[in-house]
């Protein structure tokens, strides 16, 4: 397998981004990351903040998008996506009481199904990503993977958040060995014991046994570095996240 890029998820920057998105993408290219995951443009329109992106030599590795947008306006998502030149296009959160069943989440993974094949119609790729109500146990199993079988493999994929499997208290490799082909991007986010992020490195998730899952499935292409939560600013916290990942040789 190819050794996957590394992106920054822009929302760990969501203080910046609000005030200045063309700051923000150059800050991130001279830290060394290869691409940028988008949540919304902050200051600017998606015709200036792909300017924006390209200026500073940044590639896209995927755009997160709300539900309600996935739902009712396909067509703007799409034509986003193309002036960008990404392939992936995640739902990034769904309220708990939306996963509490088996039965609310195979209704989900169908309405997924359709919007992926929608998506997929036009080059696209469509992910769920996780947190930690998701990994909980419905009927024997995970609530994501309820979801992820009531859909076509080729409708959806998992955007795998290693954090909030750790944090919902299962091992993130475990899960990436069972979802298998189906997680083309995952999300590398770090935390101590208990309910505090930090940054990646400083807490008790394993990334060597990820990294091992990862490389044995063979079809990640994007590691995407994400920070909510940070001791000091947003750009020291990206700072040190790549830098970490550059001593492992993984960026």
């Amino acid at each position: 397998m190819k050794k996957p890029l590394v992106s920054l998820q822009m929302w760990t920057l969501r203080d910046v981004v609000e005030q200045d998105f063309r700051h923000a993408v150059t800050e991130v290219a001279a830290m060394g990351y290869h691409g940028v995951e988008l949540a919304g443009y902050g200051n600017l329109n998606a015709q200036a903040a792909c300017e924006a992106v390209r200026e500073a030599g940044l590639k896209v590795s995927g755009m997160h998008v709300g539900i309600d947008l996935l739902k009712n306006d396909r067509a703007r998502v799409i034509d986003e996506a193309a002036l960008f030149e990404t392939r992936d296009i995640i739902c990034p959160w769904m309220a708990p009481e939306a996963v509490a069943t088996r039965a609310q989440c195979e209704a989900l993974g169908e309405e997924f199904n359709e919007i992926g094949a929608a998506l997929r119609a036009h080059g696209l790729r469509f992910s769920y990503h996780n947190h930690g109500h998701e990994i909980a146990t419905v009927d024997g199993r995970t609530a994501f993977e309820w979801v992820l079988d009531a859909a076509e493999p080729r409708n959806l994929s998992a955007e795998v958040d290693v954090y909030w499997v750790q944090h919902a208290g299962k091992r993130p490799q475990d899960l990436l060995h069972r979802l298998g082909s189906r997680v083309p991007l995952i999300h590398l986010k770090d935390g101590r014991m208990g309910d505090r992020q930090c940054e990646i490195g400083l807490g008790a998730v394993n990334f060597d046994a990820i990294f091992a899952a990862a490389e044995e499935i063979g079809v990640v292409e994007w590691y995407v570095a994400e920070q909510e939560e940070y001791e000091a600013s947003s750009l020291k916290s990206a700072r040190m996240c790549i830098e970490q990942l550059r001593l492992w040789g993984r960026a």
